[in-house]
C-alpha cells in the first residue's frame, strides 16, 4: 500500500448518531420500527412538489447551483456572490479547512461540540487548541476566557457551533462579535448555524458578513426541512472568501434533486413555522416528564437537549430493545449524558413509557 501522510494515519473516524443498520439487524429490529430521537432534525416529513420524472438526470447539474444561490441570497438579503452551496454542511466544513488551513496552522475548537470540525482540521494537519466548557456552567462557552485565549493563541481558524451541538447553548450577537474582534488580521471565524431555525431568541447573523468581515456562516437545509437524505447546506461570507471557496469545491457537488428541493423549501414560509411550534411543545413535554422522573435536564436554547443519566451507553442499549434510539454522548466526551431531540407527541409518549418500563432512573 502506498504510504499515507502521518496526520491521516492518526485520524480517527468521527462517530455520529442516527440508526446503525447493522446493529438493529443483529437485534432483529426492522428499521421501519425504529423511533430515532438521536437525530436533531425536524420530525415532520416535508412533502416535495415534484417527482424524479420532473428532474433532468441525463445531464450534469448546475455546478454552481445558480438558481438556488440566488434564492438563498434573496432570503438572506445578501448578494449571490455572498453564497456557496454544498452537499450538506460537512462538505462546506471540509472545503473551509482545505482552503484556509496550511499544515501547522492553528485552529481553535470548543468542546464538547460537533466532531467533524476536529476531523476536518486534522485532515488539514492543523495544530488544534481546545477550550473545554464546564458541566457546572451547563457547558456554556465562557466568552471572556475565549477572547483571552484567542489573543494568546492567535488561531487562524475558529469553529463555533451556534447553537452548539450537543449542548444547545446559544451565544448572542454581542458575544459572537467579541470573538470576531479578538481574531488577528489573518483569523477566520466559522459559525455553524445548523440548528438556528429551532432556536429561541434567534438573531440574524447574515449582517456580520458585510465589508471585509472575517466570518463564514454555514447553515444546513436538511435539519429544518427533514431532508437529511438529500445532503444540502450553504455558506454565507464576503465575496472574496466565497470566490476562493468556489474554486476549491468539487464540480457538480450538489445533485439536481437536492437543488430542486432547496429551491422549493426556501420559498416555503409556512412549514417551518408550524412544525417549529409543535416541536417546541413536544420538547417541553419531554423535559417535564423526564425531570419528574428525577433526571437532570440541562438548559438548551434549541430543539434538542442533554439529559444526565449516569451511564449513557447502558441507557441507550436498554431503550434500543423498545426500538428507540437516543444519542449516547460518550463520543462528545460526555459519558454520563444522552441527547434527545423531540419527535411527534405520540412518539414522545412512547419514549417516556419505555423509560418508565425499564425503570432506568438512576
Amino acid at each position: 500500500m502506498r504510504s499515507v501522510k502521518n496526520n491521516i494515519k492518526k485520524l480517527k473516524r468521527c462517530y455520529h448518531g442516527g440508526p446503525d443498520y447493522a446493529e438493529f439487524e443483529r437485534m432483529g429490529i426492522g428499521l421501519e420500527q425504529v423511533l430515532d430521537f438521536s437525530a436533531n432534525s425536524n420530525p415532520f416529513s416535508y412533502r416535495l412538489n415534484f417527482t424524479l420524472d420532473d428532474i433532468v438526470i441525463d445531464h450534469y447539474p448546475d455546478s454552481d447551483s445558480t438558481d438556488l444561490r440566488r434564492g438563498i441570497a434573496l432570503q438572506n438579503r445578501v448578494s449571490e456572490e455572498n453564497v456557496i452551496v454544498g452537499s450538506g454542511s460537512i462538505e462546506l466544513i471540509r472545503i473551509i479547512t482545505q482552503t484556509f488551513i496550511k499544515s501547522g496552522d492553528k485552529a481553535l475548537l470548543f468542546k464538547p461540540t460537533f466532531g467533524e470540525y476536529e476531523t476536518a482540521c486534522r485532515i488539514a494537519d492543523a495544530q488544534i487548541y481546545e477550550i473545554q466548557a464546564l458541566a457546572e456552567d451547563n457547558f456554556r462557552i465562557d466568552v471572556d476566557r475565549t477572547v483571552s485565549k484567542i489573543r494568546d493563541f492567535a488561531p487562524g481558524l475558529v469553529f463555533l457551533c451556534n447553537p452548539n451541538n450537543p449542548t444547545g447553548q446559544y451565544l448572542d450577537k454581542t458575544d459572537v462579535q467579541r470573538i470576531v474582534g479578538a481574531l488577528g488580521s489573518d483569523g477566520l471565524l466559522v459559525v455553524d448555524e445548523a440548528y438556528a431555525p429551532f432556536t429561541r431568541n434567534r438573531w440574524d447573523s447574515s449582517g456580520l458578513i458585510s465589508g471585509g468581515s472575517s466570518i463564514i456562516i454555514i447553515r444546513s437545509m436538511t435539519k429544518d426541512y427533514a431532508l437529511a437524505g438529500l445532503r444540502l447546506g450553504y455558506g454565507l461570507a464576503s465575496p472574496e472568501i466565497i470566490d476562493i471557496m468556489m474554486r476549491v469545491k468539487p464540480p457538480w457537488n450538489v445533485n439536481a434533486v437536492a437543488q430542486a428541493a432547496g429551491r422549493q423549501v426556501i420559498e416555503d414560509t409556512q412549514y417551518l413555522a408550524s412544525s417549529e411550534k409543535e416541536i417546541r411543545s413536544n420538547r417541553e413535554y419531554l423535559i417535564r416528564e423526564l425531570s419528574a422522573m428525577g433526571y437532570r435536564v440541562l438548559p438548551s436554547e434549541t430543539n434538542f437537549f442533554l439529559v444526565q443519566v449516569g451511564n449513557a451507553r447502558e441507557f441507550r442499549l436498554r431503550l434500543m430493545k423498545h426500538g428507540i434510539i437516543v444519542r449516547d454522548c460518550t463520543s462528545f466526551g460526555l459519558p454520563e449524558y444522552i441527547r434527545i431531540a423531540p419527535r411527534t407527541l405520540p412518539e414522545c409518549r412512547r419514549l417516556v413509557a419505555a423509560v418508565l418500563s425499564e425503570n432506568i432512573v438512576e
